[in-house]
């Protein structure tokens, strides 16, 4: 087992941006992997194949968030127990967890096949758009294994201080679907799309498992599963998961609306979805590293370092998100055009990012404090915040001002109060746990 960067004991900002880069450019390379999708469903196969696309998303959201949620369960306990120097506990940990991943993952997978079709009515999946998210879900579904087991595997190297092999992992994929998807969408349609997906996270999974075998950053040992842990895994995972989740699930409820509008809209709301990974990736990032070295700041008893952390990260980050923000708003309509060129589409796109524009800096603040709780082995009081966040105000205040008659502005104006008020309110809960 090793251990790759010092984090109780090293300069802060160097330790920070060696975390930090490597998870920020694998982010990016997921966002470059979905958006090879969208670009090729888009050019190839026109807006209602795209629309088709925007019905299947929150539940493809859904999914990755359940994932990221409970890897980010594990990775504090991993955490942890590396920052208190106890290899017997770290090993109980990675192989208990390891064989909760698998059993949930295939769980998750029988349940979703069996109740797509209700799913899909619940998401007010238009009739025009219906056969065809239903048929790309389906088989995205049977690689749900695959997603979740990379997102496992990520979140105990970042654990262990190597981030780099996130981003090879993701580069890999990235190139896959990148070759795979016109080859398999020229011959049958989004189906393929979905099929070049799944195949490329396959390959992707085997590539992380020969590295591993031979690195040996860390020992998986399954005669070290101890039920007692299990319970702990699934203590912090559950609070992790809901916090990861319920931006998708809002994501649902916000298409539900825009859909009964028009298929534009729906197309529009999806190439917004598209274009905000632009914006969220950089604050789950710092999220996610953030988890992990306040993790072992916290098992080795250094609360003060973990704070150093924090500071430096909110700083670096509202800076990034700045510039980030003002080049998405600036050139909305072009970026748009790459999806789909139809102006009226790009109206759309450009609106929404007009309005909501500086929640995503305030967003940064906000998965900045939520790492730090998650680090302290406080994941229940994140998922508070994410309650009052996504289901207390920006959904409630979306339904109402769309059915006072203000239509997707109103929309758009619920989704930037409530990352004004999230931010507050995870400022005033990290101030409070801090010390």
């Amino acid at each position: 087992m090793e251990k790759k960067i010092d984090f109780v004991g090293g300069n802060t900002g160097k330790c920070f941006w060696i975390m930090f880069l490597p998870v920020m450019a694998a982010m990016f390379l997921n966002m470059a992997y979905n958006v090879v999708d969208s670009l090729w469903i888009g050019n190839l196969l026109g807006e209602k194949a795209y629309a088709a696309l925007t019905s299947a998303t929150p539940i493809i959201l859904i999914l990755n968030s359940v994932a990221m949620g409970a890897t980010n369960g594990v990775a504090i306990l991993v955490s942890q127990a590396l920052g208190a120097k106890d290899e017997k506990r770290t090993n109980s940990v990675i192989a208990t967890s390891f064989l909760l991943a698998i059993l949930f993952a295939v769980a998750v997978t029988i349940f979703l096949e069996l109740c797509l079709p209700h799913i899909l009515q619940i998401l007010n999946t238009p009739e025009e758009t219906w056969q065809m998210a239903e048929e790309y879900l389906s088989i995205y579904i049977l690689g749900y294994i695959t997603v979740y087991l990379y997102c496992y595997l990520t979140a105990v190297l970042r654990s262990f201080g190597n981030a780099v092999f996130q981003m090879a992992a993701m580069l890999v994929c990235t190139v896959l679907n990148a070759g795979l998807d016109p080859l398999f969408i020229s011959k049958m349609g989004l189906k393929g799309a979905a099929v070049a997906t799944v195949l490329s996270q396959v390959i992707c999974l085997l590539f992380m498992a020969v590295y591993l075998k031979g690195k040996h950053i860390f020992s998986l040992r399954l005669g070290s599963f101890d039920i007692r842990i299990a319970g702990e895994t699934v203590k912090k995972a559950i609070p992790s998961v809901f916090q990861q989740s319920i931006p998708a699930v809002s994501t649902g409820v916000l298409t539900s609306l825009v859909s009964q509008v028009s298929i534009t809209a729906i197309a529009a709301y999806g190439v917004i979805g598209k274009m905000e990974i632009l914006l969220f990736y950089p604050a789950m990032a710092l999220n996610m590293v953030l988890t992990n070295i306040i993790g072992q700041c916290y098992g080795a008893k250094r609360r003060d370092r973990g704070m150093a952390y924090l500071k430096y990260a909110l700083k670096a980050g509202t800076v990034m998100l700045f510039v980030l923000s003002l080049f998405v708003v600036g050139f909305a309509k072009q970026i748009s055009g790459l999806f789909l060129k139809d102006g009226a589409v790009g109206k759309i796109v450009a609106g929404y990012f007009l309005i909501v524009s500086i929640g995503y800096v305030l967003n940064t603040v906000t998965n900045c404090f939520l790492g730090m709780l998650n680090g302290i082995g406080r994941p229940a009081k994140s998922m508070v915040l994410m309650i009052f966040y996504y289901l207390i105000v920006r959904i409630p205040l979306a339904w109402l001002f769309y059915q006072l008659g203000l239509g997707m502005n109103g929309i758009w104006t619920a989704v930037l109060i409530s990352h004004i008020t999230a931010s507050a309110a995870a400022v005033w809960a990290g101030k409070k746990n801090k010390k």
